[in-house]
């Protein structure tokens, strides 16, 4: 049975909307952070027939590739929760390829993440956790 949307509430198409749009402001919002703390940002949102990788960074001479974690409440849990087995080898084969296609070999790595907690009406709370997975 469809249940017809009650005036006031988001409907999926929104809640996905909302989401999308606080995703690309909080990879926004990670990128400056990370930048504040001396990372080089290489690239962001980089894509292959793979997947996609949020942040490529450089921390002096390692490789980072950082995975946003971006919340608007603390009801579905904290950052790592999100890391999944399968989620931190999907990166892993990501990085590979972002590295094989820049001929980087034998360079250090490191995989990081970065949790934006925003909610509605507040600041947005940015953590950074290196060297996670």
């Amino acid at each position: 049975m469809r249940r017809e949307p009650v005036i006031g509430t988001l409907s999926d198409d929104d809640t996905r909307g909302r989401r999308h749009a606080l995703g690309v402001h909080a990879e926004r919002l990670a990128a400056e952070f990370l930048e504040t703390t001396g990372l080089t940002i290489l690239d962001r949102n980089w894509r292959c027939e793979l997947g996609e990788l949020d942040i490529v960074a450089t921390d002096g001479d390692t490789v980072v590739f950082c995975e946003v974690k971006a919340r608007s409440g603390p009801d579905y849990g904290g950052p790592l929760a999100a890391m999944t087995r399968d989620k931190t080898n999907r990166i892993r084969t990501l990085a590979r390829s972002w590295l094989g296609s820049r001929q980087l070999v034998g360079c250090r790595v490191r995989f990081d993440v970065v949790s934006v907690l925003w909610p509605p009406g507040r600041r947005a709370r940015i953590e950074h956790l290196a060297g996670v997975f």
